[in-house]
Order: C-alpha cells, then sequence, then structure tokens
C-alpha cells in the first residue's frame, strides 16, 4: 500500500514487475474516486538486517540392516 501523493488517500498497486533481482516497480491508482491518480514506484532492497542461516549438510542416510525373517509358515514360538 501506499499514499496518493496528490490526495494523500490510500493507493492500491495495479501491477508489479521485477526490474531486477533486487528492484520491483509498481504501479498503483488512488482510492479517491475524486482523484483517481496513477503513479508507479520503485521498491528495493536497502540493506540486510539478518541474513537467512546457512542450511547444513544433510547427514548421510545408511539403510537399516536387513531383516532376518522366519519362513512364512513357521511358528515365531519354537517348541
Amino acid at each position: 500500500m501506499f499514499h496518493c501523493p496528490f490526495c494523500k488517500k490510500t493507493a492500491h498497486v495495479r501491477t508489479s514487475r521485477y526490474l531486477s533481482e533486487n528492484v520491483k516497480q509498481r504501479y498503483h491508482q488512488c482510492t479517491n474516486i475524486e482523484c483517481s491518480a496513477t503513479f508507479r514506484t520503485i521498491e528495493s532492497v536497502d540493506g540486510v538486517i539478518r541474513a537467512a542461516p546457512e542450511k547444513p549438510d544433510p547427514a548421510p542416510v545408511t539403510p537399516p540392516p536387513p531383516r532376518k525373517v522366519q519362513g512364512c509358515y513357521s511358528s515365531p514360538f519354537r517348541h
């Protein structure tokens, strides 16, 4: 949201596009029906306060050891 530079009322974004990775151009329209001004603004990254933490390397996945399965018809209880 941006304020209209003419009547100081609220202006809504109608469309926008990136000019570069960190710069965006936006087109606004005033919501005041008597003004209805349209204008454009430039939005950019001015500075970084805190960078995102680096992701640690994932731990290698070791497959589980093979299961020792008895025959399908054997009883789990040995007599």
